[in-house]
C-alpha cells in the first residue's frame, strides 16, 4: 500500500483533510487535477493587487474558523461593513425603489418561512408578475448562483438560518490563505484521477501519472465533476453520484475593470447595474481602496456573460456602468481579468445548491462508502455549503471519519 490515505482535490476541503490526517500521523498523498492548488479559492496578482477570482468573503466571520487561521498566518483581515446592497448616490435606483425592492425580498423570505410550499421551489413563493421579481432572482443569483426556480426552499433556509451578516475579507486574498495552508504531505498537481476502485485490500486510484493505492480515500471533487462521470467509480458509489446530480454547481463570475485617471469614484462603494433585470451585474467600486471595479454576475447573469464571450461581457459591464456614471467613465475603465467557472476544468461551476425537494442529497453525499471512501467539499456541509469555510469544515469532518474507522 502506497499511502494510508489518498485525497482527491487540493481545494479547501482537501487541504483541511490533509492537515488533520497528517497531524494524526497518517501518510497522505494529495492529488490535484489542475496545475494549481486552492480549487475555487484562487488569488492572482496583477499590478501588485491580489484579486480573488473565486471566493473572496469570510462569511459568518465571527464563527468562521479561517479568520483565526488567517491571523495566525500574519494575513490582514478587513472586518468593516461592506457596501453590498447600497446604491452609491442612488444612481439609477431611487431611494423609494430601493425600499420597495428590499421589501419585496423581505416579503419573499417571510413567505418561505411561514407558508410551506409543497413544491419546495423558491420561485413559487413569488407573487405572479410582481414588479420586483427580477430583483429577487438577481439576488438569488448572487447568493446561490442560480435562479429561484431551481432552488430548494429547505436548502436555502438551512444556509440562511445559520449565516450571519458578518462578511470580512483577506487583504492578501482568500486563495492565498487557502493555498498557503497546505501541510507537508505528498502533493501531486496536474494529476487527474480517472477511476477509483475498491477492494478488500484498499483503494486503487487510476491517474494520468499511473496508479496509486491507499487504505482509504477522501473525495473532494465538485458535484459537477462527480455527476458528469469525470471520475469512474464502482456501483457502490451510485447513490453518491445521483446525489451529486441533485446538488449542481450554480454559476457566479467576476469581471475586473481597472480604473485610471481622475474618475471621481469613492472607495468601498457599490452599484447595481439594473435592479429590474435578473441578468444585471453588481459592481463593487474600489474594494479595499484599490483602483478597480469588481463586477459580479450570478445565476442568469453569469450564464449570459459566459455565453457572450469575454469581449462582449466586458462591453456589457462597461455599458451598464456608463448608463449610471455617464459616458465619460469609459475612458477611465480598462478590462483587467475575468473568470469563467463553468469552463474551468475539473470544477465546472461555482458553488452548489439543492434542486427543489432534494436538500437531503447533502447528507447522502457525505456518507462514507464501505469505510473506505469518504466525501468532503462544500456540497456536503448541511448549512455552510457554498462557502470556503464550509468546505474546510467538511474536510476536517471527513478526516475524522477516516481516523475513527
Amino acid at each position: 500500500m502506497d499511502y494510508d490515505v489518498a485525497i482527491v482535490g487540493a481545494g479547501a476541503a482537501g487541504i483541511a483533510a490533509a492537515r488533520t490526517l497528517s497531524s494524526a500521523g497518517s501518510s497522505v498523498i494529495l492529488l490535484e487535477a489542475s496545475d494549481r492548488i486552492g480549487g475555487r479559492a484562487w488569488t492572482i496578482e496583477i499590478s501588485g493587487m491580489p484579486l480573488d477570482m473565486g471566493c473572496g468573503w469570510l462569511h459568518s466571520a465571527e464563527r468562521n474558523p479561517l479568520v483565526e487561521m488567517a491571523r495566525a498566518a500574519g494575513l490582514t483581515i478587513e472586518s468593516g461593513p461592506t457596501a453590498w446592497r447600497r446604491q452609491w448616490r442612488d444612481l439609477g435606483f431611487t431611494p423609494e425603489d430601493q425600499k420597495a425592492a428590499e421589501a419585496a425580498w423581505d416579503a419573499f423570505q417571510t413567505r418561505i418561512r411561514s407558508d410551506r410550499q409543497p413544491s419546495d421551489r423558491a420561485s413559487d413563493a413569488l407573487p405572479a408578475n410582481a414588479e420586483w421579481n427580477a430583483y429577487c432572482d438577481a439576488t438569488s443569483g448572487y447568493m446561490n448562483g442560480t435562479p429561484l426556480e431551481r432552488l430548494s426552499i429547505k436548502d436555502f433556509l438551512a444556509y440562511d438560518n445559520a449565516a450571519s451578516d458578518a462578511n470580512w475579507r483577506v487583504h492578501e486574498g482568500y486563495g492565498t490563505l487557502i493555498s498557503s495552508s497546505i501541510p507537508d504531505v505528498a502533493l501531486r498537481p496536474s494529476t487527474p484521477v480517472r477511476r477509483i476502485a475498491l477492494s478488500d485490500r484498499g483503494v486503487r486510484l487510476e491517474t494520468d501519472r499511473g496508479p496509486i493505492t491507499a487504505r482509504k480515500a477522501v473525495i473532494t471533487s465538485s458535484t459537477n465533476v462527480l455527476a458528469n462521470g469525470m471520475i469512474a467509480f464502482d456501483a457502490a458509489v451510485d447513490d453518491h453520484l445521483h446525489a451529486s446530480s441533485q446538488l449542481p454547481l450554480g454559476l457566479a463570475d467576476k469581471l475586473f475593470l481597472e480604473l485610471h485617471g481622475n474618475h471621481g469614484l469613492e472607495p468601498e462603494t457599490h452599484l447595481l447595474g439594473d435592479p429590474r433585470n435578473a441578468e444585471t451585474g453588481s459592481y463593487y467600486i474600489r474594494p479595499l481602496g484599490r483602483p478597480i471595479i469588481e463586477g459580479f454576475f450570478g445565476g442568469a447573469g453569469a450564464l449570459v456573460i459566459e455565453r457572450a464571450g469575454l469581449l462582449d461581457a466586458f462591453a456589457f459591464a462597461i455599458e451598464q456602468l456608463s448608463s449610471l456614471l455617464g459616458s465619460g467613465i469609459r475612458r477611465h475603465l480598462r478590462p483587467l481579468a475575468a473568470t469563467s467557472w463553468c469552463r474551468t476544468d475539473w470544477i465546472r461551476g461555482s458553488y452548489s445548491h439543492a434542486l427543489p425537494n432534494h436538500s437531503d442529497a447533502r447528507n447522502i453525499l457525505a456518507r462514507p462508502v464501505d469505510d473506505q471512501l469518504f466525501f468532503a467539499g462544500e456540497a456536503t456541509h448541511i448549512s455552510d455549503f457554498s462557502t470556503a469555510h464550509g468546505a474546510w469544515e467538511s474536510g476536517i469532518r471527513a478526516a475524522n471519519e477516516v481516523l475513527r474507522g
